[in-house]
């Protein structure tokens, strides 16, 4: 079983571009460890994440890094830059609107192209740490939008849906917000543990 891995810097977390076996230190390493002890050499591990990216690049790479792979499973987490990219003096972020669109073409394209395909949706998610304080309200106002639309997709093809936001709140309550995502963004490798526990029980599920 092939597992393809996608999304922004959260899915990439330092992935070799060289030895596709390497696959950072985040998630998609965890994933991979435990399937592999449970089920030995019975899955293929790829991670196609790429550190800054928004749905638009994503789906512009769709051809390339999704569909000429050929996963029987794919996840995808996306969201988060499409609303950072819209704070600063050259706003480049995507709306919640579009973010629904361009996902939804991104899904009917890959089914198209692989209809056999399982793919899971996770929720994007941000808590108040370093890099969103500033800008707080903006931050969790329009995630949060990122993340209804994450949820509609699912809904709308019908594909396991993984929340995540909850959990990361719930976690925030146990130790601060930077145990759980350095920046209030990227996860340290305890809120990479989270990500790995809820992306288990939904491909448990498929």
């Amino acid at each position: 079983m092939r597992i393809l891995f996608q999304g922004d810097s959260i899915t990439d977390a330092d992935r070799s571009r060289e030895d596709s076996t390497r696959l950072g230190r985040g998630y998609p390493l965890l994933v991979e460890a435990a399937l592999g002890l449970e089920e030995p050499d019975k899955h293929e591990f790829i991670n196609r994440g790429i550190s800054g990216n928004r749905i638009v690049d994503l789906y512009a790479r769709i051809k390339c890094d999704i569909i000429n792979l050929k996963p029987d499973v794919m996840s995808i987490l996306i969201g988060v830059n499409d609303v950072w990219h819209e704070i600063g003096e050259s706003p480049n972020g995507v709306s919640a609107d579009k973010f629904f669109k361009i996902y939804s073409m991104l899904i009917e394209e890959i089914k198209e192209a692989l209809p056999s395909i399982k793919i899971m949706i996770l929720e994007p998610f941000v808590l108040e740490a370093c890099s969103t304080t500033e800008h707080w309200e903006f931050f969790k106002t329009e995630v949060s939008k990122r993340a209804e639309a994450a949820r509609k997709i699912a809904e709308k093809y019908s594909l396991p849906f993984i929340p995540l936001q909850t959990g990361f709140d719930e976690l925030a309550k146990k130790a601060p917000n930077s145990y759980w995502l350095g920046d209030g963004v990227h996860p340290t490798a305890k809120g990479h543990e989270f990500i790995k526990s809820q992306w288990l029980k939904a491909f448990k599920e498929l």
